[in-house]
């Protein structure tokens, strides 16, 4: 833009420049032509009257050399005789002499003045007054390159004047750019300064009116999940009280290693909401210390087995003999593993199969998840975000596909060889070259 800028004020002002420039440089040039013939014509009007008193050669070359123009002033007597040294072409003192018709022509020497002036007796003497080419011109250059040093002046002063601006819009520009950017990167902190012309100054001052009001928002919708979760908590404890009345049969231990783990979710979303604002970009950020695939599907298969068995829904299971580490929370990997397999319980009916499958690749861990129910007639609906396709919140794979992507894998919806749906889930294995 800065750049741009200096171009168009260097176009704009070389234009308005060359369109004052090239008339009033043809304009000195003929006001200088136009002083030194207008002088050389006053100088042959000055002899009229002499020749028309006297002819003798002595006394005109007296009054030529009294006007002080022997070398720019010749005359023809009528009887043929010379004053001074005559620069016009023959042909053109004869027509002076038979039109008796005032002449003005240019030579190759310069430029010459006849003027014929008729005597007594019907005799005709011819007045030339000549200037030379150099004096055509006196003083033309040295106007021309004032004239031109002034234009230079006025074009570099608009090009660093439009310079100096662009450079004000630039900064103002790529400081609002920069804070952009690092907003969408998740520095809720990043402020501008409002500079540069009013309508970056006004870009500047709504930016940070909308930086101001997006930490207000999550703020508020922080709180707001944190409040949901803790209304839960109400219907928790219905829960282990129920459960407490059921004694101690492998049913109510279920119920209340259940509500046990649940309630531990909610204090770890309360916990989350409630902590203030990261300041640097944190989405997408992955711990450091990875969690092996193979055991954290292993425990929480074997906790869904168990309603698996009373359902009577065949599960298989297999798993990689190798390590299958990745960077990523060993919570979040649990609770992608359970909302996939809880979708396999929530929309297939009882009795219906499903497998369990843990591979590993040389840059990827993959989680399939194969049943024998219906399957999923539209993938592409089934992963938008509140978009369910048998009934539910539509949040379950949407959350599975945001894990893969945080864990630099992806997710894939298929039909399954068992004839339902497949849902692999592949997840970047650490330590792998990326």
């Amino acid at each position: 833009m800065r750049r741009a800028l200096a171009g168009i004020a260097l176009s704009a002002t070389l234009m308005v420049a060359l369109s004052f420039l090239i008339p009033l440089a043809l304009l000195v040039r003929e006001q200088a032509r136009d002083r030194v013939t207008t002088a050389a014509e006053q100088r042959a009007a000055a002899l009229s009257p002499v020749l028309a008193l006297t002819t003798r050669p002595a006394d005109v070359q007296q009054a030529v050399s009294g006007l002080g123009s022997d070398d720019r002033l010749a005359v023809r007597l009528p009887d043929g005789g010379l004053v001074g040294t005559l620069h016009a072409p023959p042909e053109a003192l004869q027509r002076a002499v038979a039109h008796r018709e005032t002449l003005a022509l240019d030579t190759a020497q310069g430029w010459v003045y006849l003027q014929p002036v008729v005597l007594a007796k019907d005799r005709v003497a011819v007045v030339e007054a000549y200037v030379p080419g150099a004096d055509l011109t006196r003083g033309v250059w040295a106007s021309w390159g004032v004239m031109s040093l002034l234009a230079l002046g006025l074009v570099g002063g608009s090009v660093l004047v439009a310079d100096r601006l662009g450079a004000r819009v630039v900064r103002s520009s790529r400081s609002l750019s920069s804070a952009s950017l690092a907003l969408g990167s998740g520095d809720l902190d990043v402020r501008v300064e409002p500079d540069g012309p009013p309508e970056l100054k006004e870009a500047g001052v709504a930016f940070n009116t909308m930086a101001d009001r997006v930490v207000e928002l999550l703020a508020i919708e922080r709180e707001m999940v944190a409040d949901l979760s803790h209304r839960l908590r109400t219907p928790l404890t219905a829960l282990y009280l129920e459960a407490d009345l059921m004694g101690s049969s492998p049913g109510a231990r279920r119920v209340t290693e259940a509500v046990a783990q649940l309630e531990s979710e909610l204090d770890s979303i309360i916990t989350a909401a409630r902590t203030p604002l990261a300041a640097g970009p944190a989405t997408g950020a992955v711990p450091a210390r990875p969690c092996d695939v193979t055991e954290v599907v292993a425990i929480r298969l074997d906790f869904w087995s168990v309603l698996a068995t009373q359902q009577d829904r065949p599960c298989e299971r297999s798993f990689t003999p190798r390590p299958t580490p990745v960077r990523f929370p060993e919570d979040d990997l649990a609770a992608v593993v359970d909302a996939l397999i809880g979708n396999v319980f929530r929309h297939t009916p009882q009795g219906t199969a499903f497998a369990v499958r843990v591979e590993r690749t040389d840059r990827h861990v993959l989680l399939t998840v194969d049943d024998a129910g219906p399957g999923v007639a539209d993938p592409d609906a089934a992963l938008t975000r509140g978009v369910s396709v048998g009934g539910s919140t539509g949040l379950g794979l949407d959350i599975v596909a945001r894990a893969a992507r945080a864990a630099d894998g992806e997710m894939q919806i298929t039909r399954a060889p068992m004839g339902g749906a497949r849902v692999q889930v592949a997840f970047g294995l650490a330590g792998a070259d990326r």
